[in-house]
């Protein structure tokens, strides 16, 4: 009998991992590598594009083809690389400081243009690698390396962000559900046009801290009581739903993709 271990995808010599103890990175990038070999990926036919910051390390540990490109710009640099060659898988791993902070802009665009790409983004709460300062997804009122009194900015809710801007599969979950986090995935991976699963795993070492969510397993427990999926979400109150987490599948609709469209247009132009 065989597992998927995603083993193949994984740089062994290049282990053990940087990420602190109790962080989600490394059981996101195992999901990532296991559905890889699940869906019959190859080395070659993959490409990983990352950017600054914990989550932006994961090209170090894999053995597709990757990229590592500069703080916010992953999403325009993976959309070059599938408008060239729609034929790659194309993956964009990014933080919340990364994806929805300093690369918001690219996110919105990427969303809109529906490009046949899977963003996974690991929402920590906060620039864990810098420092701890507040992100655009920082919680009201929580306290951060330059929050240090409460953060009076309202959140992102990225997953809402993803659908009004056109994403076609739009998923959230978090590091203690470990089944959704696998489907998810996969379902990103398969959906054509832009996909986006949202990871929620608070960083143990800035904001769990901070935030007197420590030790890492306490931050676990936390995730398990505030997840909850639709038909449970739907019945809280609008004060129990501040405290909660929706997760699971949030969009899933087939809009034409923008290399559909492209060819589209590009052969009426032929035609003239």
């Amino acid at each position: 009998m065989s597992f998927i271990t995603g083993r193949k995808f994984i740089n062994q010599e290049a282990l053990p991992h940087m990420w602190c103890q109790g962080c989600g990175n490394g059981t996101v990038l195992s999901a990532l590598a296991r559905t890889f070999e699940q869906l019959k990926y190859t080395n070659e036919d993959t490409v990983v594009v990352t950017g600054i910051g914990c989550w932006g390390k994961a090209d170090d540990y894999l053995t597709t083809n990757a990229l590592h490109v500069t703080h916010g710009r992953a999403l325009p640099f993976a959309t070059g690389i599938k408008a060239a060659k729609p034929e790659l898988h194309v993956v964009a791993l990014m933080g919340d400081g990364d994806g929805t902070t300093i690369g918001g802009n690219h996110f919105i665009h990427s969303a809109r243009r529906n490009i046949d790409i899977t963003a996974i983004i690991v929402n920590n709460l906060n620039y864990g690698m810098t420092g701890g300062q507040f992100s655009a997804t920082t919680p009201h009122d929580a306290i951060t390396a330059t929050t240090a009194f409460g953060n009076p900015e309202r959140p992102f809710d990225v997953c809402a962000l993803a659908e009004a801007a056109g994403a076609n599969y739009v998923a959230r979950t978090t590091i203690y559900n470990g089944r959704l986090l696998r489907s998810s995935i996969k379902d990103a991976l398969t959906k054509k046009g832009f996909s986006l699963v949202e990871v929620i795993s608070p960083c143990p070492t800035q904001f769990g801290r901070r935030n007197k969510i420590n030790p890492a397993v306490e931050m676990l427990r936390s995730l398990r009581d505030k997840a909850v999926t639709k038909d449970v979400f739907d019945k809280l109150s609008a004060e129990e739903k501040d405290n909660h987490i929706l997760i699971g599948s949030l969009v899933n609709k087939d809009a034409a993709d923008f290399n559909t469209r492209y060819e589209e247009i590009r052969s009426k132009a032929l035609q003239k």
